[in-house]
């Protein structure tokens, strides 16, 4: 082990594993679980005892599932981000303007965060709600927040998640990155062309206070309604602006 890794709990890391599981099975029995994350069944059986016991998971007929516990220590860590309240009420007040879907996201460990969406009129479904995390190179929010982070923090953010290909369009080599980052500075926002979902444009700007950069703003739809001058120049603007306001509310509110 090299000097600068963190000590880390194997029995503690097991439970996030089965745990993780359990989200992407969307429930389970031990059996399943077990191969699903290659563990013997006894192992899984005591470490899902001990989540039940303190109720982050619940059973029924034999199947396991997350606990709503969950919910609480989600709410908490939400709120304690202050963009978190202040927020929302632009996201709004965009969404309603543009017929779109609009949201707000974070970054923590090196991912982006859904922190909020709000669905206007003409709305199409994603998948995506409160939590949901993304590599930040893939979304044009992401992109925002990584052109106006440091450079070695971008370098380490990109050490450890590297650039996954999520569509044929997504940016994988990393001096056409940092191109794309230069220019988000340049012009102060970012586009997302079917980078992480195919057939769906976005168009983000960052939220930033004291130059440091706390979030970002997006508004996500159809390509084909997301192109020409509506996106190209008319929705930055009404999406800079939201975020422009969210600053002044972090600021001086």
């Amino acid at each position: 082990m090299q000097r600068d890794e963190p000590v880390t709990v194997n029995a503690t890391e097991t439970s996030f594993r089965i745990i993780e599981a359990l989200q992407a099975l969307d429930g389970a029995g031990v059996t399943e679980l077990a191969n699903h994350v290659g563990l013997p069944k006894s192992t899984v059986h005591n470490h899902l005892q001990t989540l039940w016991r303190n109720e982050y998971v619940v059973k029924h007929d034999g199947a396991y599932d997350v606990g709503l516990r969950f919910l609480q220590l989600g709410e908490h860590a939400r709120e304690r981000r202050r963009v978190a309240t202040i927020g929302p009420p632009e996201i709004d007040k965009l969404a309603e303007a543009t017929s779109e879907m609009a949201n707000l996201l974070v970054e923590e460990h090196g991912r982006g965060v859904f922190l909020y969406k709000a669905k206007g009129s003409d709305a199409v479904h994603m998948d995506t709600h409160a939590g949901k995390r993304v590599y930040l190179h893939t979304t044009g929010f992401g992109k925002a927040i990584l052109a106006h982070l440091p450079p070695e923090r971008v370098e380490t953010i990109l050490d450890r998640h590297g650039l996954p290909a999520r569509t044929p369009y997504t940016i994988t080599d990393r001096d056409e990155l940092a191109e794309q980052l230069e220019r988000v500075r340049e012009r102060g926002y970012a586009f997302d062309r079917e980078e992480r979902l195919e057939g769906l444009h976005c168009v983000a700007a960052p939220i930033v206070t004291a130059e440091t950069v706390v979030g970002a703003v997006s508004v996500s739809g159809p390509k084909s309604r997301m192109r020409g001058e509506w996106f190209d120049e008319e929705l930055p603007t009404l999406v800079e602006r939201a975020a422009n306001v969210i600053e002044i509310n972090l600021t001086y509110g």
